[in-house]
């Protein structure tokens, strides 16, 4: 299976998720436009399917599962790496309600700090410290998970298991991937 393939099943995996849950509120979507016609916000961002990151995460994993086939000897491995991205996305999904609320209790100050030079970079060490533990989190149930992977299923996995963001954000987007033996 190639990468294409794989993303164009997994989109459709999520377009057939959704269209139940699409059909269902298409009876009461009317009053929702108009509500956002006349410039008022949705009473709830969980009105939208797949709107936590919890909630993509689970519909992800859900896909993968079944793309690479898991067995029951690969059981252990994939509960491992199954509950450490649903760790890392409940991470996610507190981080975001934290600065909704800060973004809130912001909302109609006007004074506005620039961060200096210095307060940027700072910022800039803070998060990818974060990445990287996160990343070291991945690698720590990945690398089991991959290990007790088939072949076949490690064709899969090189596609499935892309690091989120795509080709693109791993280094193969811009003629960058020569290094690591693709072209």
């Amino acid at each position: 299976m190639n990468r294409y393939a794989g993303v164009s099943l997994m989109a459709l995996a999520v377009a057939l998720s959704v269209a139940p849950a699409a059909a269902q509120t298409a009876a009461g979507a009317a009053p929702e436009a108009k509500m956002m016609r006349s410039g008022m916000k949705r009473a709830s961002e969980e009105m939208r399917p797949f709107s936590k990151p919890t909630e993509r995460e689970e519909a992800r994993l859900a896909y993968v599962k079944t793309a690479l086939k898991i067995t029951d000897a690969q059981q252990s491995q994939w509960n491992a790496y199954a509950d450490r991205m649903r760790q890392q996305a409940a991470e996610r999904e507190k981080m975001m309600t934290e600065w909704r609320a800060r973004m809130a209790e912001n909302k109609g100050k006007h004074e506005h700090h620039r961060p200096t030079v210095i307060e940027r970079l700072e910022f800039a060490q803070k998060m990818h410290g974060e990445a990287i533990r996160r990343l070291n989190e991945r690698l720590e149930v990945e690398k089991p998970l991959y290990a007790a992977l088939s072949s076949e299923q490690k064709q899969v996995a090189d596609v499935v298991l892309e690091p989120r963001g795509g080709p693109a954000n791993s280094g193969r987007g811009h003629g960058h991937g020569k290094e690591w033996g693709r072209t």
